[in-house]
């Protein structure tokens, strides 16, 4: 019971049994076990909160439901967990299709991926998290296994960080304004596109072209106001030496600004693993504070800057 039922929705269930699901909750967060036949019938004749037709149904179905068989616990935790994954995956179908025929209060078709990954991702969680003084091989594995990290090009930033950015990180680079945020980010995406690595570049200042002369710049060792004066033999020469040496890939996009939000970003990555078979393996966003909150969208002046920036920080730290 304790292991299943934090995960099952009422939105799972139609009809009257949406109505006896409810009112088991409520009974196990009231009393802590599960109620026996006599106190259910006590319990939904008190609550009153079922139509007649459907309290009706429910006095029918209560034998079958209080079966005294017990059935194998392993087996009926995975039966529940299928089926919470096939009903969570039928009413993301259903959303979506609300969505598209444009009849859904809050969500646009840029949402659907989104409702679509996370009914994809239901299960039950059976972690009830780390017992420090039983899990301590464990934790001693896990202080001696080697983490892949995006190594830098430069040395002192490999020191400062141990080797390197971790995997499924949120990492920031601060620096005042006019100091050179774009251009370290865009020597870090040079860096890992040499290393034969994915890398997605998402901008909402510049447009993909200056990005891609930042990086230029970097790459072929030419400064930027001397790009321009390359013939378009030598410098198609130059990108067709990179593309030899490496396997990797590099993908500009631009959004305007304060307009795109997670949502955007993880449609962008649905469709280019779709499109080009590209799955980055580290993505730059220039910038954060340019970001858009999918989870504010629309509160205007009721949201202070501070609790907005937070709210773009904490999604992206969820899209990574």
């Amino acid at each position: 019971m304790r292991k299943v039922l934090p995960f099952i929705s009422p939105d799972y269930f139609d009809g009257v049994y949406k109505g006896l699901f409810k009112e088991v909750t409520k009974f196990v967060a009231k009393y802590n076990k599960l109620p026996t036949l006599e106190s259910f019938k006590i319990e939904i004749d008190e609550e009153n909160s079922l139509a007649d037709d459907q309290y009706r149904s429910a006095i029918d179905l209560l034998p079958n439901i209080f079966t005294p068989e017990s059935e194998n616990l392993e087996w009926l935790i995975t039966r529940t967990e299928k089926w919470c994954q096939d009903r969570a995956v039928y009413n993301a179908v259903m959303e979506s299709i609300s969505i598209i025929d444009g009849k859904h209060a809050t969500m646009q078709k840029n949402a659907i991926p989104d409702v679509l990954s996370k009914a994809l991702g239901v299960t039950f969680d059976t972690n009830i998290g780390h017992d420090y003084l039983e899990n301590v091989d464990g934790r001693y594995d896990f202080y001696h296994e080697q983490e892949e990290r995006i190594p830098f090009d430069l040395d002192y930033f490999n020191q400062i960080t141990k080797g390197g950015l971790p995997n499924k990180t949120l990492n920031i680079a601060l620096a005042g304004t006019g100091v050179g945020k774009s251009l370290f980010m865009c020597h870090v995406a040079a860096s890992a596109l040499s290393q034969g690595r994915n890398a997605l570049y998402i901008t909402m200042e510049m447009a993909e072209e200056r990005i891609a002369e930042r990086i230029d710049a970097n790459l072929l060792n030419v400064p930027i106001d001397q790009l321009e004066n390359l013939s378009k033999t030598m410098f198609t020469d130059k990108v067709q030496q990179i593309a030899a040496k490496t396997q990797g890939k590099l993908i500009i996009k631009e959004y305007p600004t304060g307009q795109a939000n997670t949502a955007h970003f993880r449609a962008l990555l649905n469709e280019l693993k779709l499109k080009k078979n590209f799955v980055p393996e580290i993505i730059f966003i220039d910038y954060l504070n340019i970001c858009a909150s999918s989870r504010m969208k629309g509160m205007g002046g009721a949201i202070n800057s501070y609790s907005y920036i937070k709210s773009i920080a904490e999604e992206l730290r969820g899209l990574a």
